[in-house]
């Protein structure tokens, strides 16, 4: 195979091209940058930096990462916990989630374990759409007197997202799917609320 006299070069003498790309690569950024860095507001910006006082320009060093840390501090504190996703997540399933049939299949605690509590912190359940079978958890231990009287094996409506048919509630503040046994004080919860009869 033939080499042409610029090929062979560049085998023979590597490092010398490295060096040759690098310094064209350094020049056309230099060409590029210096027509903007001569502009009179650039100029002028310089100009004042270097007349001013150090102590004034680390002074307005100072205030910006003050902002800048108080921007971060501001976001982060006001970002919503995740208590506060989960409930948003179970509203916005309770008013605008479809409807299916579906059944209890345990009880368990947040740590996983099988729990006895009349109000369990994790309901799990099952339900059936165009013919997966979907297996969930809900946290319901913000919830216990919405699930006060459950029982395992017992059929419930579940509201689910059509767009992602996984993310489903089967409780939350404002919607039921249990049928709940009366409690203590003799108030008759086995009716489901009127917005979990609606299909």
């Amino acid at each position: 195979m033939q080499l042409h006299t610029a090929d062979a070069r560049r085998l023979r003498y590597p490092s010398h091209t490295r060096r040759f790309q690098l310094r064209n690569a350094t020049l056309t950024f230099e060409a590029t940058l210096k027509p903007i860095l001569q502009q009179p507001i650039f100029q002028h910006a310089a100009h004042l930096m270097r007349e001013q006082d150090p102590r004034i320009v680390g002074g307005i060093a100072g205030v910006i990462v003050l902002a800048a840390g108080g921007a971060w501090w501001y976001v982060k504190s006001h970002r919503p916990s995740a208590e506060e996703m989960e409930r948003s997540r179970r509203e916005e399933l309770a008013l605008s989630g479809r409807i299916t049939d579906g059944v209890i299949l345990d009880a368990r605690t947040l740590g996983n374990e099988d729990s006895v509590s009349p109000t369990p912190e994790v309901l799990v359940y099952s339900y059936s759409l165009a013919g997966l079978v979907y297996n969930c958890a809900q946290d319901v231990s913000t919830l216990p007197n919405e699930v006060v009287g459950f029982r395992i094996d017992q059929p419930v409506q579940v509201r689910y997202d059509p767009r992602n048919p996984g993310n489903s509630i089967i409780v939350s503040e404002s919607w039921t799917g249990l049928w709940l046994r009366p409690d203590s004080s003799g108030r008759d919860q086995l009716q489901r609320e009127q917005t979990g009869l609606d299909r």
